[in-house]
Protein backbone atom coordinates (compact mmCIF):
# COMPACT_ATOMS: atom_id res chain seq x y z
CA UNK A 1 0.00 0.00 0.00
CA UNK A 2 1.31 3.48 -0.89
CA UNK A 3 1.77 5.91 1.98
CA UNK A 4 0.33 9.39 1.59
CA UNK A 5 2.45 12.34 2.71
CA UNK A 6 1.42 13.86 6.03
CA UNK A 7 1.00 17.25 4.40
CA UNK A 8 -1.04 16.78 1.21
CA UNK A 9 0.41 20.00 -0.23
CA UNK A 10 3.87 18.51 0.07
CA UNK A 11 4.91 16.97 -3.22
CA UNK A 12 7.50 14.35 -3.94
CA UNK A 13 10.38 15.79 -5.94
CA UNK A 14 12.34 13.18 -7.81
CA UNK A 15 15.10 13.80 -10.28
CA UNK A 16 13.94 14.69 -13.76
CA UNK A 17 15.56 12.92 -16.67
CA UNK A 18 18.18 15.34 -18.09
CA UNK A 19 17.13 14.39 -21.64
CA UNK A 20 13.64 15.67 -20.88
CA UNK A 21 15.03 18.94 -19.55
CA UNK A 22 16.97 19.47 -22.78
CA UNK A 23 13.83 19.45 -24.93
CA UNK A 24 11.31 21.24 -22.72
CA UNK A 25 10.61 24.92 -23.33
CA UNK A 26 8.24 27.37 -21.70
CA UNK A 27 4.77 26.78 -23.17
CA UNK A 28 4.04 30.52 -22.98
CA UNK A 29 7.21 32.03 -24.51
CA UNK A 30 8.90 28.97 -26.06
CA UNK A 31 12.08 30.09 -24.26
CA UNK A 32 14.67 28.04 -22.39
CA UNK A 33 13.86 26.80 -18.89
CA UNK A 34 16.17 26.64 -15.88
CA UNK A 35 15.97 23.67 -13.54
CA UNK A 36 15.80 24.74 -9.89
CA UNK A 37 16.49 21.44 -8.17
CA UNK A 38 16.12 22.88 -4.64
CA UNK A 39 12.65 24.27 -5.35
CA UNK A 40 11.59 21.41 -7.62
CA UNK A 41 10.64 23.79 -10.42
CA UNK A 42 11.41 24.66 -14.01
CA UNK A 43 11.84 28.42 -14.25
CA UNK A 44 11.01 30.63 -17.22
CA UNK A 45 12.46 34.07 -16.56
CA UNK A 46 11.01 35.33 -19.85
CA UNK A 47 7.47 34.49 -18.75
CA UNK A 48 8.10 35.15 -15.07
CA UNK A 49 6.77 31.70 -14.19
CA UNK A 50 8.00 28.64 -12.30
CA UNK A 51 6.48 25.32 -13.36
CA UNK A 52 6.24 22.69 -10.61
CA UNK A 53 7.71 19.22 -10.82
CA UNK A 54 5.44 16.67 -9.18
CA UNK A 55 6.54 13.08 -8.67
CA UNK A 56 9.36 13.66 -11.14
CA UNK A 57 7.03 14.97 -13.85
CA UNK A 58 7.15 18.62 -14.99
CA UNK A 59 3.68 20.19 -14.97
CA UNK A 60 3.87 22.46 -18.01
CA UNK A 61 0.56 24.28 -17.58
CA UNK A 62 0.58 28.06 -17.16
CA UNK A 63 -2.37 27.77 -14.77
CA UNK A 64 -0.31 25.54 -12.46
CA UNK A 65 2.79 27.74 -12.57
CA UNK A 66 3.87 30.06 -9.78
CA UNK A 67 4.44 33.74 -10.59
CA UNK A 68 8.06 34.75 -9.96
CA UNK A 69 8.79 37.73 -7.76
CA UNK A 70 10.63 40.67 -9.37
CA UNK A 71 13.83 39.62 -7.57
CA UNK A 72 13.53 36.04 -8.83
CA UNK A 73 12.82 37.18 -12.36
CA UNK A 74 15.83 39.49 -12.49
CA UNK A 75 18.26 37.00 -10.94
CA UNK A 76 20.54 35.35 -13.46
CA UNK A 77 22.35 32.09 -12.90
Amino acid sequence: MREEPENKEQTSVREVDPRVLEVLVCPVTKSRLEYDRAAGELVSRAAGLAYPIRDGIPVMLAGEARQLSDAERDRSR
